[in-house]
Protein backbone atom coordinates (compact mmCIF):
# COMPACT_ATOMS: atom_id res chain seq x y z
CA UNK A 1 0.00 0.00 0.00
CA UNK A 2 1.41 3.39 -0.96
CA UNK A 3 1.41 6.48 1.26
CA UNK A 4 -1.36 8.05 -0.84
CA UNK A 5 -3.59 5.04 -0.25
CA UNK A 6 -3.38 5.47 3.53
CA UNK A 7 -5.03 8.89 3.33
CA UNK A 8 -2.48 10.37 5.71
CA UNK A 9 -2.03 14.14 5.66
CA UNK A 10 1.71 13.78 6.29
CA UNK A 11 4.46 12.27 4.17
CA UNK A 12 7.01 10.15 6.12
CA UNK A 13 10.65 11.07 5.50
CA UNK A 14 12.13 7.71 6.52
CA UNK A 15 14.91 9.51 8.40
CA UNK A 16 15.17 8.64 12.12
CA UNK A 17 13.57 11.39 14.23
CA UNK A 18 13.16 13.87 11.35
CA UNK A 19 9.41 13.26 11.33
CA UNK A 20 9.29 14.08 15.06
CA UNK A 21 11.08 17.38 14.45
CA UNK A 22 8.75 18.17 11.52
CA UNK A 23 5.70 17.52 13.67
CA UNK A 24 4.87 14.15 12.13
CA UNK A 25 6.25 14.38 8.59
CA UNK A 26 6.18 16.65 5.53
CA UNK A 27 2.69 18.09 4.90
CA UNK A 28 1.37 16.77 1.61
CA UNK A 29 1.13 19.07 -1.44
CA UNK A 30 3.76 21.41 -0.04
CA UNK A 31 7.13 22.51 -1.43
CA UNK A 32 10.23 22.78 0.78
CA UNK A 33 13.71 24.21 0.31
CA UNK A 34 16.65 22.57 2.08
CA UNK A 35 19.36 25.21 2.28
CA UNK A 36 22.95 25.32 3.48
CA UNK A 37 26.53 25.92 2.49
CA UNK A 38 28.30 23.28 0.36
CA UNK A 39 29.20 20.11 2.26
CA UNK A 40 26.39 20.32 4.85
CA UNK A 41 24.64 17.16 3.67
CA UNK A 42 21.64 18.62 1.79
CA UNK A 43 21.79 16.20 -1.15
CA UNK A 44 22.26 13.19 1.13
CA UNK A 45 19.32 14.29 3.29
CA UNK A 46 16.93 14.69 0.34
CA UNK A 47 18.20 11.55 -1.41
CA UNK A 48 17.60 9.57 1.79
CA UNK A 49 14.00 10.83 1.84
CA UNK A 50 13.57 9.98 -1.85
CA UNK A 51 14.98 6.45 -1.58
CA UNK A 52 12.94 5.77 1.57
CA UNK A 53 9.76 6.75 -0.30
CA UNK A 54 10.67 4.61 -3.31
CA UNK A 55 11.36 1.65 -1.01
CA UNK A 56 7.76 1.99 0.27
CA UNK A 57 6.48 1.81 -3.30
CA UNK A 58 5.90 5.58 -3.59
CA UNK A 59 7.02 6.86 -7.04
CA UNK A 60 9.70 9.56 -6.91
CA UNK A 61 11.17 11.81 -9.58
CA UNK A 62 14.69 13.19 -9.06
CA UNK A 63 15.68 16.04 -11.37
CA UNK A 64 19.25 17.19 -11.89
CA UNK A 65 19.80 20.72 -13.19
CA UNK A 66 23.43 20.56 -14.32
CA UNK A 67 25.11 18.82 -17.24
CA UNK A 68 26.74 16.24 -14.96
CA UNK A 69 25.73 12.61 -15.62
CA UNK A 70 23.28 10.86 -13.30
CA UNK A 71 25.68 8.07 -12.49
CA UNK A 72 27.96 10.55 -10.73
CA UNK A 73 25.20 11.43 -8.27
CA UNK A 74 24.28 7.79 -7.75
CA UNK A 75 27.92 6.83 -7.21
CA UNK A 76 28.21 9.40 -4.42
CA UNK A 77 25.21 7.83 -2.67
CA UNK A 78 26.01 4.16 -3.27
CA UNK A 79 27.85 3.61 0.03
CA UNK A 80 24.80 4.47 2.15
CA UNK A 81 22.45 1.74 3.34
CA UNK A 82 19.39 3.60 2.02
CA UNK A 83 20.71 3.36 -1.56
CA UNK A 84 18.96 0.56 -3.48
CA UNK A 85 20.12 0.19 -7.07
CA UNK A 86 17.15 -2.02 -7.93
CA UNK A 87 14.78 0.92 -7.34
CA UNK A 88 16.34 3.05 -10.09
CA UNK A 89 14.26 3.47 -13.23
CA UNK A 90 10.83 2.62 -11.80
CA UNK A 91 9.89 4.02 -8.40
CA UNK A 92 13.06 6.15 -8.37
CA UNK A 93 13.13 7.93 -11.73
CA UNK A 94 15.99 10.24 -12.75
CA UNK A 95 15.48 13.05 -15.25
CA UNK A 96 17.78 15.81 -16.48
CA UNK A 97 16.16 19.24 -16.58
CA UNK A 98 19.28 21.02 -17.84
CA UNK A 99 18.31 21.26 -21.52
CA UNK A 100 14.79 22.52 -20.80
CA UNK A 101 16.10 25.05 -18.25
CA UNK A 102 18.33 26.53 -20.93
CA UNK A 103 15.24 27.08 -23.08
CA UNK A 104 13.23 28.84 -20.38
CA UNK A 105 11.06 28.65 -17.27
CA UNK A 106 7.93 27.45 -19.04
CA UNK A 107 9.76 24.66 -20.84
CA UNK A 108 11.43 23.46 -17.65
CA UNK A 109 8.20 23.57 -15.65
CA UNK A 110 6.30 21.65 -18.34
CA UNK A 111 8.96 18.92 -18.54
CA UNK A 112 9.00 18.44 -14.76
CA UNK A 113 5.22 18.42 -14.31
CA UNK A 114 4.72 16.10 -17.27
CA UNK A 115 7.28 13.66 -15.85
CA UNK A 116 5.62 13.77 -12.41
CA UNK A 117 2.21 13.11 -13.99
CA UNK A 118 3.43 10.25 -16.18
CA UNK A 119 5.24 8.52 -13.32
CA UNK A 120 2.44 9.14 -10.80
CA UNK A 121 5.11 10.60 -8.53
CA UNK A 122 4.34 11.84 -5.03
CA UNK A 123 7.75 13.45 -4.52
CA UNK A 124 9.81 15.64 -6.86
CA UNK A 125 13.38 16.30 -5.74
CA UNK A 126 15.28 19.05 -7.59
CA UNK A 127 18.94 19.17 -6.57
CA UNK A 128 20.38 22.66 -7.03
CA UNK A 129 18.12 25.72 -7.24
CA UNK A 130 21.20 27.91 -7.14
CA UNK A 131 22.31 26.49 -10.48
CA UNK A 132 18.97 27.61 -11.95
CA UNK A 133 19.44 31.10 -10.51
CA UNK A 134 22.96 31.30 -11.92
CA UNK A 135 21.74 30.07 -15.31
CA UNK A 136 18.87 32.53 -15.68
CA UNK A 137 20.18 35.56 -13.76
CA UNK A 138 16.55 36.68 -13.52
CA UNK A 139 14.76 37.04 -10.17
CA UNK A 140 11.30 37.40 -11.67
CA UNK A 141 11.69 34.30 -13.86
CA UNK A 142 12.85 32.15 -10.94
CA UNK A 143 10.00 33.38 -8.72
CA UNK A 144 7.42 32.62 -11.40
CA UNK A 145 8.97 29.19 -12.06
CA UNK A 146 8.81 28.14 -8.40
CA UNK A 147 5.32 29.56 -7.91
CA UNK A 148 3.79 27.81 -10.92
CA UNK A 149 5.72 24.59 -10.26
CA UNK A 150 4.42 24.56 -6.68
CA UNK A 151 0.82 25.02 -7.86
CA UNK A 152 1.19 22.23 -10.41
CA UNK A 153 2.71 19.83 -7.88
CA UNK A 154 0.00 20.56 -5.30
CA UNK A 155 -2.67 19.82 -7.90
CA UNK A 156 -1.12 16.36 -8.40
CA UNK A 157 -0.71 15.72 -4.66
CA UNK A 158 3.06 15.78 -5.04
CA UNK A 159 5.64 17.20 -2.64
CA UNK A 160 8.40 19.43 -3.98
CA UNK A 161 11.81 19.11 -2.32
CA UNK A 162 14.52 21.52 -3.50
CA UNK A 163 18.10 22.15 -2.39
CA UNK A 164 20.03 25.40 -2.69
CA UNK A 165 23.54 26.38 -1.63
CA UNK A 166 22.97 29.43 0.52
CA UNK A 167 23.38 30.13 4.18
CA UNK A 168 20.06 30.76 5.90
CA UNK A 169 20.44 34.55 6.20
CA UNK A 170 21.20 34.83 2.49
CA UNK A 171 18.24 32.66 1.49
CA UNK A 172 15.77 34.63 3.61
CA UNK A 173 16.58 37.74 1.55
CA UNK A 174 15.75 35.96 -1.74
CA UNK A 175 12.31 35.46 -3.34
CA UNK A 176 12.60 31.67 -2.99
CA UNK A 177 12.00 32.04 0.76
CA UNK A 178 8.51 33.48 0.29
CA UNK A 179 7.53 31.24 -2.63
CA UNK A 180 7.86 27.86 -0.92
CA UNK A 181 5.84 26.45 1.99
CA UNK A 182 8.76 25.35 4.12
CA UNK A 183 12.47 25.98 4.73
CA UNK A 184 14.90 23.51 6.31
CA UNK A 185 18.35 24.85 7.17
CA UNK A 186 21.36 22.54 7.37
CA UNK A 187 24.65 23.89 8.70
CA UNK A 188 28.08 22.90 9.94
CA UNK A 189 29.28 24.81 13.02
CA UNK A 190 32.73 24.89 14.56
CA UNK A 191 33.04 24.32 18.32
CA UNK A 192 36.73 24.32 19.21
CA UNK A 193 38.26 21.50 17.19
CA UNK A 194 34.85 19.95 16.50
CA UNK A 195 32.60 20.54 13.51
CA UNK A 196 28.97 19.88 14.33
CA UNK A 197 26.09 19.45 11.89
CA UNK A 198 22.81 21.13 12.73
CA UNK A 199 19.30 21.03 11.25
CA UNK A 200 16.58 23.62 11.83
CA UNK A 201 13.00 23.81 10.61
CA UNK A 202 12.85 27.52 9.87
CA UNK A 203 9.42 27.55 8.27
CA UNK A 204 6.68 24.97 7.73
CA UNK A 205 3.28 26.25 6.71
CA UNK A 206 0.37 25.04 8.81
CA UNK A 207 2.45 22.53 10.76
CA UNK A 208 3.48 22.66 14.39
CA UNK A 209 7.12 21.55 14.60
CA UNK A 210 10.11 21.53 16.95
CA UNK A 211 11.88 24.88 16.98
CA UNK A 212 15.58 25.67 17.15
CA UNK A 213 18.59 23.68 15.96
CA UNK A 214 18.94 19.92 16.28
CA UNK A 215 21.88 17.57 15.92
CA UNK A 216 22.25 16.08 12.43
CA UNK A 217 24.40 13.00 11.94
CA UNK A 218 25.67 11.20 8.85
CA UNK A 219 26.46 7.51 9.23
CA UNK A 220 26.58 4.35 7.20
CA UNK A 221 22.79 4.20 7.23
CA UNK A 222 22.45 7.75 5.95
CA UNK A 223 21.09 10.72 7.84
CA UNK A 224 19.63 10.80 11.33
CA UNK A 225 18.40 13.61 13.55
CA UNK A 226 18.72 13.87 17.32
CA UNK A 227 16.12 16.38 18.54
CA UNK A 228 17.34 19.01 20.99
CA UNK A 229 16.37 17.58 24.36
CA UNK A 230 14.60 20.66 25.68
CA UNK A 231 12.61 21.22 22.46
CA UNK A 232 10.10 18.50 23.34
CA UNK A 233 7.53 19.92 25.73
CA UNK A 234 6.64 17.60 28.58
CA UNK A 235 3.35 17.69 30.45
CA UNK A 236 4.19 17.21 34.13
CA UNK A 237 2.35 14.42 35.88
CA UNK A 238 -0.18 15.83 38.33
CA UNK A 239 0.54 13.30 41.05
CA UNK A 240 2.19 13.25 44.44
CA UNK A 241 5.55 11.48 44.60
CA UNK A 242 5.33 7.98 46.09
CA UNK A 243 6.52 7.45 49.68
CA UNK A 244 8.92 4.72 48.53
CA UNK A 245 12.63 5.10 49.35
CA UNK A 246 15.50 3.90 47.16
CA UNK A 247 18.27 2.70 49.43
CA UNK A 248 21.99 2.04 48.97
CA UNK A 249 22.06 -1.21 50.94
CA UNK A 250 24.17 0.53 53.61
CA UNK A 251 22.05 0.63 56.78
CA UNK A 252 23.86 3.51 58.50
CA UNK A 253 23.86 5.64 55.34
CA UNK A 254 20.25 4.87 54.40
CA UNK A 255 19.16 5.78 57.92
CA UNK A 256 20.39 9.35 57.35
CA UNK A 257 17.78 9.66 54.58
CA UNK A 258 15.00 7.81 56.42
CA UNK A 259 15.56 4.74 54.26
CA UNK A 260 17.14 6.11 51.10
CA UNK A 261 16.57 8.58 48.30
CA UNK A 262 12.98 9.61 47.55
CA UNK A 263 11.59 7.69 44.58
CA UNK A 264 11.60 9.49 41.19
CA UNK A 265 14.01 12.16 42.43
CA UNK A 266 17.33 13.41 41.01
CA UNK A 267 20.42 13.34 43.23
CA UNK A 268 23.87 14.89 42.84
CA UNK A 269 26.64 12.97 44.60
CA UNK A 270 29.64 15.31 44.60
CA UNK A 271 33.08 14.63 45.95
CA UNK A 272 36.84 14.73 45.53
CA UNK A 273 38.82 12.32 43.42
CA UNK A 274 39.19 8.86 44.98
CA UNK A 275 36.84 9.49 47.85
CA UNK A 276 34.33 6.76 46.97
CA UNK A 277 31.67 8.31 44.72
CA UNK A 278 31.73 5.51 42.16
CA UNK A 279 31.71 2.85 44.86
CA UNK A 280 28.75 4.45 46.60
CA UNK A 281 26.95 4.75 43.24
CA UNK A 282 27.66 1.07 42.55
CA UNK A 283 26.05 0.21 45.89
CA UNK A 284 22.97 2.19 44.86
CA UNK A 285 22.74 0.37 41.51
CA UNK A 286 23.34 -3.08 42.98
CA UNK A 287 20.81 -2.61 45.78
CA UNK A 288 18.13 -1.62 43.28
CA UNK A 289 18.78 -4.69 41.14
CA UNK A 290 18.64 -6.94 44.21
CA UNK A 291 15.16 -5.61 44.97
CA UNK A 292 13.89 -6.32 41.45
CA UNK A 293 14.23 -2.75 40.18
CA UNK A 294 15.63 -2.54 36.67
CA UNK A 295 18.79 -0.45 36.90
CA UNK A 296 21.10 1.19 34.36
CA UNK A 297 24.67 2.18 35.27
CA UNK A 298 26.38 4.52 32.77
CA UNK A 299 30.11 5.12 33.19
CA UNK A 300 32.23 7.57 31.20
CA UNK A 301 35.60 6.47 32.53
CA UNK A 302 35.65 2.89 33.77
CA UNK A 303 34.65 -0.32 32.06
CA UNK A 304 32.37 -2.81 33.81
CA UNK A 305 35.36 -5.13 34.44
CA UNK A 306 37.16 -2.39 36.38
CA UNK A 307 34.01 -1.61 38.37
CA UNK A 308 33.54 -5.31 39.18
CA UNK A 309 37.10 -5.58 40.47
CA UNK A 310 36.83 -2.47 42.62
CA UNK A 311 33.50 -3.54 44.10
CA UNK A 312 34.80 -7.05 44.77
CA UNK A 313 37.64 -5.64 46.91
CA UNK A 314 35.08 -4.30 49.38
CA UNK A 315 32.84 -7.35 49.33
CA UNK A 316 30.27 -6.02 46.84
CA UNK A 317 29.48 -8.69 44.21
CA UNK A 318 28.08 -6.90 41.16
CA UNK A 319 28.34 -9.78 38.71
CA UNK A 320 25.74 -11.78 40.62
CA UNK A 321 22.98 -9.21 39.99
CA UNK A 322 24.15 -8.69 36.40
CA UNK A 323 23.51 -12.34 35.67
CA UNK A 324 19.99 -11.89 36.97
CA UNK A 325 19.30 -9.34 34.22
CA UNK A 326 18.09 -6.54 36.51
CA UNK A 327 21.30 -4.49 36.16
CA UNK A 328 22.77 -3.23 32.91
CA UNK A 329 26.15 -1.46 32.80
CA UNK A 330 27.37 0.49 29.76
CA UNK A 331 30.65 2.29 29.19
CA UNK A 332 30.66 5.48 27.11
CA UNK A 333 34.34 6.52 26.85
CA UNK A 334 35.04 10.26 26.50
CA UNK A 335 34.72 11.17 22.83
CA UNK A 336 33.34 13.84 20.55
CA UNK A 337 29.78 12.66 21.04
CA UNK A 338 27.28 15.46 21.42
CA UNK A 339 25.34 15.56 24.69
CA UNK A 340 22.03 15.17 22.84
CA UNK A 341 23.27 11.94 21.25
CA UNK A 342 24.47 10.61 24.62
CA UNK A 343 21.20 11.37 26.39
CA UNK A 344 19.14 10.09 23.46
CA UNK A 345 20.89 6.72 23.80
CA UNK A 346 20.40 6.67 27.58
CA UNK A 347 16.70 7.53 27.37
CA UNK A 348 16.23 4.92 24.63
CA UNK A 349 17.68 2.29 26.98
CA UNK A 350 15.52 3.58 29.82
CA UNK A 351 12.39 3.18 27.70
CA UNK A 352 13.40 -0.13 26.14
CA UNK A 353 14.43 -1.80 29.40
CA UNK A 354 11.87 -0.21 31.73
CA UNK A 355 14.60 1.31 33.93
CA UNK A 356 13.65 2.39 37.46
CA UNK A 357 17.09 3.43 38.74
CA UNK A 358 19.76 5.27 36.75
CA UNK A 359 23.36 5.98 37.76
CA UNK A 360 25.41 8.35 35.60
CA UNK A 361 29.00 8.21 36.81
CA UNK A 362 30.86 11.28 35.56
CA UNK A 363 28.49 14.21 35.14
CA UNK A 364 31.33 16.53 34.11
CA UNK A 365 31.76 14.63 30.84
CA UNK A 366 28.10 15.10 29.99
CA UNK A 367 28.30 18.81 30.81
CA UNK A 368 31.36 19.27 28.60
CA UNK A 369 29.58 17.48 25.75
CA UNK A 370 27.07 20.36 25.61
CA UNK A 371 28.88 22.53 23.07
CA UNK A 372 26.97 25.72 23.97
CA UNK A 373 28.00 26.60 27.53
CA UNK A 374 24.95 28.81 28.07
CA UNK A 375 22.72 25.87 27.24
CA UNK A 376 24.05 23.50 29.92
CA UNK A 377 21.67 24.52 32.68
CA UNK A 378 18.49 24.16 30.63
CA UNK A 379 19.79 20.95 29.01
CA UNK A 380 20.41 19.25 32.35
CA UNK A 381 17.07 20.52 33.66
CA UNK A 382 15.36 18.94 30.65
CA UNK A 383 17.24 15.66 31.18
CA UNK A 384 16.13 15.60 34.82
CA UNK A 385 12.53 16.28 33.77
CA UNK A 386 12.58 13.49 31.19
CA UNK A 387 13.79 11.05 33.85
CA UNK A 388 11.22 12.19 36.37
CA UNK A 389 8.40 11.83 33.85
CA UNK A 390 9.57 8.27 33.26
CA UNK A 391 9.46 7.66 37.05
CA UNK A 392 13.21 7.04 37.22
CA UNK A 393 15.22 7.61 40.41
CA UNK A 394 18.55 9.00 39.19
CA UNK A 395 21.96 9.50 40.78
CA UNK A 396 24.68 11.63 39.14
CA UNK A 397 28.26 11.67 40.39
CA UNK A 398 30.30 14.86 40.06
CA UNK A 399 33.97 15.33 40.82
CA UNK A 400 35.10 18.48 42.59
CA UNK A 401 38.64 19.55 41.84
CA UNK A 402 40.07 20.06 45.32
CA UNK A 403 40.92 17.23 47.70
CA UNK A 404 40.60 19.56 50.67
CA UNK A 405 40.27 23.30 51.18
CA UNK A 406 37.78 26.03 51.93
CA UNK A 407 35.94 26.07 48.58
CA UNK A 408 33.07 23.80 47.62
CA UNK A 409 33.87 23.55 43.94
CA UNK A 410 30.76 21.80 42.60
CA UNK A 411 28.46 24.82 42.78
CA UNK A 412 29.41 25.85 39.25
CA UNK A 413 27.57 22.74 38.05
CA UNK A 414 24.05 23.51 36.81
CA UNK A 415 22.74 20.25 38.23
CA UNK A 416 23.91 21.29 41.71
CA UNK A 417 20.99 23.71 41.71
CA UNK A 418 18.64 21.47 39.75
CA UNK A 419 19.23 18.27 41.70
CA UNK A 420 16.52 17.70 44.25
CA UNK A 421 19.02 16.04 46.56
CA UNK A 422 22.69 16.93 47.05
CA UNK A 423 25.19 14.75 48.94
CA UNK A 424 28.76 15.91 49.51
CA UNK A 425 31.71 13.62 50.17
CA UNK A 426 34.74 15.47 51.49
CA UNK A 427 38.28 14.91 52.73
CA UNK A 428 39.08 16.60 56.05
CA UNK A 429 42.55 17.31 57.37
CA UNK A 430 42.88 17.30 61.17
CA UNK A 431 46.24 17.23 62.96
CA UNK A 432 48.07 15.59 60.09
CA UNK A 433 45.47 12.95 59.38
CA UNK A 434 43.01 12.76 56.44
CA UNK A 435 39.43 11.74 57.18
CA UNK A 436 36.48 11.08 54.88
CA UNK A 437 33.24 12.81 55.77
CA UNK A 438 29.83 12.97 54.16
CA UNK A 439 27.04 15.45 54.47
CA UNK A 440 23.52 15.60 53.06
CA UNK A 441 23.25 19.22 51.96
CA UNK A 442 19.74 19.09 50.54
CA UNK A 443 16.78 16.74 50.20
CA UNK A 444 13.72 18.29 48.65
CA UNK A 445 10.40 17.67 50.43
CA UNK A 446 11.96 15.20 52.82
CA UNK A 447 13.43 15.08 56.28
CA UNK A 448 17.03 13.92 56.67
CA UNK A 449 19.88 13.81 59.17
CA UNK A 450 22.06 16.87 58.57
CA UNK A 451 24.86 15.73 60.90
CA UNK A 452 28.35 15.41 59.42
CA UNK A 453 29.40 11.78 59.42
CA UNK A 454 32.78 10.21 58.96
CA UNK A 455 32.82 7.13 56.77
CA UNK A 456 35.38 4.45 56.18
CA UNK A 457 36.17 2.24 53.17
CA UNK A 458 37.87 -1.07 53.91
CA UNK A 459 37.94 -4.68 52.75
CA UNK A 460 34.66 -5.22 54.55
CA UNK A 461 32.92 -2.41 52.71
CA UNK A 462 31.70 1.14 53.40
CA UNK A 463 30.92 1.93 57.03
CA UNK A 464 29.32 5.18 58.20
CA UNK A 465 30.52 6.23 61.67
CA UNK A 466 29.01 8.31 64.45
CA UNK A 467 28.24 12.05 64.05
CA UNK A 468 31.28 14.30 64.13
CA UNK A 469 31.11 16.84 66.93
CA UNK A 470 34.77 17.08 67.79
CA UNK A 471 35.84 19.86 65.44
CA UNK A 472 34.55 22.90 63.62
CA UNK A 473 35.07 23.83 59.97
CA UNK A 474 34.76 20.19 58.86
CA UNK A 475 32.86 20.98 55.69
CA UNK A 476 35.59 23.33 54.48
CA UNK A 477 38.16 20.55 54.60
CA UNK A 478 40.29 22.31 57.25
CA UNK A 479 38.95 21.32 60.63
CA UNK A 480 39.77 22.96 63.97
CA UNK A 481 39.73 20.51 66.93
CA UNK A 482 37.45 21.11 69.90
CA UNK A 483 39.35 18.79 72.18
CA UNK A 484 37.31 15.58 71.87
CA UNK A 485 37.70 12.76 69.40
CA UNK A 486 37.24 12.16 65.69
CA UNK A 487 37.11 8.77 64.04
CA UNK A 488 37.81 7.07 67.35
CA UNK A 489 41.27 8.66 67.75
CA UNK A 490 41.94 10.94 70.70
CA UNK A 491 43.07 14.37 69.58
Amino acid sequence: MTDSETGSRLFPTGIPNLDRVLGGGIPRRQSLIVTGEPGCGKTILCSHIAFSAAARGVPVVVATVTSEPHDKLMQSLSDFAFFKKELLGEDFFLVSAYASLKKGAKEARDVLLRTVRERGAKLLFIDGLRSIRDLWQDEARLREFLYELGIGLAAMDCIGLFTTEYGLDKLLALPEATTVDGIVSVSVQRRGVRRLRRLEIVKLRGQRHFTGEHLLEIGAGGMSVVPRLESETLTPRDEAPPPQRMGFGLPEFDALMLGGLPAHSTTLLAGSIGIGKTLLATHFATEGARHGQRTLFVSFFETPAVLFQRAHRVGLEVEDVLKGGMLRMIHLPPSEWEADAIVYRILADVDRLGIQRLVLDGLTELELAVADVERRRVFLAAFSSHLRERRVTSLFTKEVSKISGTELDFNDSPVALLGENVILLRYVELRGRIHRILSILKMRDSRYDANLREFDISDTGIRVLEPLRSAEGLLTGKAQPLGTAIGGVDQ
